[in-house]
């Protein structure tokens, strides 16, 4: 009887120490999720002339770094049939947008995963949606020129490219800029 009570006394340990070592970790994985850009939703009217200005159609393919809660890839693929991808940093937002994507019977169309930006690959894409900050347009678009078929465009919410001058540039009602670009050819 004695031996069965240490047995089951350790057990009970190793549980104890196992459930408090993934408390601990799981804790510190949130912790460290590092948000580089502020989540702030993109108005509808901010979305609508971003899909218009990047001429979305069934035959694009639409990427949204810094998704959020999926908003404009949903749109894209509700209004314009085109399928889409978005990715975010923060698994909050993807858990967002997956259910957004469900909720607007688009689930089909559209995917969203939890990555890294400049550990992700958009070669897929027809068009790309960003609403970011400057620093991160401008890390982003040596990959973004690298990865991109000539073609490809690219709409940024708000945020330019440096020196890589726009093709267009919208003023939505409210004050807010859109850019739109062009991936060129290869050299």
């Amino acid at each position: 009887m004695m031996k069965n009570m240490k047995k089951l006394r350790n057990l009970l340990a190793v549980i104890v120490l196992t459930l408090t070592v993934t408390t601990v970790a799981s804790a510190q994985s949130t912790a460290e999720v590092k948000l580089d850009v502020p989540y702030v939703p993109t108005r509808p009217e901010v979305v609508a002339a971003m899909l218009k200005l990047a001429n979305v159609s069934s035959k694009d393919v639409v990427y949204d770094l810094g998704c959020g809660d999926g908003r404009i890839v949903i749109t894209a693929a509700k209004q314009y049939g085109a399928t889409g991808k978005g990715i975010d940093i923060d698994p909050e937002r993807i858990a967002e947008a997956k259910a957004n994507a469900q909720k607007a019977g688009v689930a089909d169309k559209v995917r969203f995963a939890v990555g890294d930006l400049f550990k992700s690959d958009f070669s897929p894409a027809s068009v790309v949606t960003l609403y970011l900050l400057p620093a991160i347009n401008l890390k982003l678009r040596p990959q973004l020129l690298k990865q991109l078929k000539p073609g490809t465009r690219i709409v940024s919410h708000a945020f330019d490219m440096g020196d890589w001058k726009p093709e267009k540039t919208v003023q939505v009602d409210g004050g807010a800029t859109i850019y739109l670009w062009t991936v060129p050819g290869k050299k």
